[in-house]
């Protein structure tokens, strides 16, 4: 995969409107998904991962915490929520039903 599949991903929930509307920031490219810092929402999830599936055209998502001790430099991740098999049109929504974030006005 190349690079494109990050930035189709991020023209699909929204584009700049969407990062303007949610806060989201630290956008990384995963070669086949997008992974993303959320602001403060309605959930304790402070990433979120939409991976891209090319053989059935959906996407995965994963809203989930993560956490470092700054001690150890350990780092922790905990699920909030999945999700799989989901069609780019279902990718605001979902968003906004987890988050309590909207994606437009």
């Amino acid at each position: 995969m190349d690079n494109q599949v990050a930035k189709i991903i991020l023209q699909q929930i929204g584009g700049r409107r969407f990062v303007a509307m949610t806060g989201s920031h630290d956008f990384i490219n995963l070669g086949n998904g997008l992974r993303m810092s959320l602001s403060r929402n309605k959930t304790s999830a402070n990433r979120l991962e939409i991976i891209y599936d090319e053989g059935a055209d959906l996407y995965d998502l994963r809203f989930y915490r993560q956490s470092m001790n700054h001690k150890t430099f350990e780092v922790k991740t905990k699920d909030i929520k999945t999700y799989e098999g989901v069609y780019c049109d279902m990718l605001e929504d979902i968003f906004t039903d987890v988050t309590g974030l909207y994606t437009r006005f």
